[in-house]
């Protein structure tokens, strides 16, 4: 659709500061909304104006959402074809190449990679690709098209299933959209090689945003014995594993996640030196305190403790609690990773919940190492809240 025929909303007076300034997102009460407005599918692309009708840019609409508008090109007159989406994808490709030698990484993260809710993530010659905007569902056809146009993927698989997708009234699905997957798909790290099923397993596939921290524990595991909790399918574990770990024990509640890191252990011949169990984190960690076990290394990556603002008390404390379980299970000069993928969760809440859980259980340390989601998980500059992800590795006396 040519830009000057797209349906044109306006910002408010005094309210168009912060979107000029650089933010990429309009709220529905900085808008000039009638009912022609609010009647638009969502999804819908607008020409974004002033007050005074000078251009701000293109953007997705969505009136039934709290951010109304989502920018995807600060030119009025942009047309956001196959074209247009394929040059962005091709901005993001070279940025991580620069980055990767191997082509294993989230290849779009959404506003920073100025594709507002897509995400897309590269296993090789097979693609996962999530929208979580109601725009960026009315354009999956053609990211679709221009993926295979600029990648010739063997398979792209399609994992609507956030539970984003609610906020923006839409629907969750799981499909193939491209190709086939008669094989799985395949992501290497650390020297192991991990067989996905892109349609069951969680998330998009592989949690690409901690592969640095995994390759800081793997350098620190060599001779160590090892409790991986929450090890979903095996990612610390194994590369802990090959980089020369005695042995190495996973916990994790999912049959399906402990069926993908057991075979991936058998297939790359680690099976002599890891093992997976079934469990609950907080049983098994109390369990393992009772026993008396000691790790030299003892890795906690959780899943989200807090969801939604109500949880954010006793989800920030149930951080708390984690380290003080986790913590007695180090041996003396032992390390402990801890993470938290909490968007709602300030940095220094969480890391005074770590200080406090440790204190709880009577040990000290020291940090030497923090940090977030890697180059291939971008942030925005004027979306500091889309850095979820900390975690920190430390030594315990």
């Amino acid at each position: 659709m040519a830009a000057k025929t797209l349906p044109v909303l306006r910002v408010k007076a005094r309210e168009e500061r912060r979107v000029k300034g650089g933010h990429p997102w309009v709220y529905s009460n900085e808008l000039e909304l009638d009912a022609t407005a609010k009647a638009l599918p969502p999804g819908t692309l607008v020409r974004l104006l002033d007050a005074h009708g000078a251009g701000i840019g293109v953007a997705s609409f969505n009136p039934h959402s709290l951010i109304a508008a989502r920018l995807w090109s600060r030119d009025t007159e942009a047309r956001i074809n196959a074209e247009f989406l394929s040059a962005r994808l091709q901005s993001a490709k070279l940025l991580r190449e620069r980055c990767f030698s191997s082509p294993y990484y989230r290849l779009v993260h959404a506003e920073a990679d100025g594709m507002p809710g897509v995400v897309i993530d590269r296993y090789g010659d097979v693609f996962s690709l999530q929208a979580n905007t109601a725009g960026a569902e009315l354009l999956t056809p053609l990211l679709v098209e221009s993926l295979q146009a600029l990648f010739k993927p063997r398979a792209v698989a399609l994992r609507n299933d956030s539970a984003v997708r609610k906020l923006e009234g839409l629907e969750q699905e799981i499909r193939l959209a491209a190709g086939a997957l008669d094989t799985p798909a395949v992501v290497e790290e650390g020297g192991v090689r991990f067989a996905l099923d892109l349609l069951e397993g969680q998330k998009t596939g592989w949690y690409f945003d901690l592969a640095g921290a995994r390759a800081i524990l793997a350098s620190l595991a060599k001779g160590q014995e090892m409790l991986d909790c929450y090890c979903n399918s095996g990612a610390f574990a194994l590369t802990a594993a090959r980089a020369g770990a005695k042995s190495v024990v996973g916990i994790d509640r999912s049959d399906l996640a402990l069926a993908q890191a057991t075979e991936a252990a058998r297939q790359n011949g680690l099976a002599r030196i890891a093992r997976f169990e079934k469990g609950e984190a907080f049983d098994a960690l109390e369990k393992l305190n009772q026993s008396g076990a000691r790790f030299g290394i003892v890795v906690t990556d959780p899943p989200n403790f807090v969801k939604s603002r109500k949880d954010l008390g006793p989800g920030s404390r149930a951080y708390r609690k984690l380290a003080k379980l986790a913590a007695p299970l180090v041996a003396p000069g032992g390390i402990w990773f801890v993470a938290c993928c909490a968007h709602l969760l300030p940095g220094e809440l969480f890391a005074k919940e770590v200080a406090i859980g440790l204190g709880n259980a009577g040990r000290s340390g020291r940090i030497l190492y923090q940090g977030g989601a890697g180059p291939d998980h971008p942030v925005h500059p004027h979306l500091p809240e889309s850095a979820y992800l900390k975690w920190q590795i430390l030594q315990l006396d």
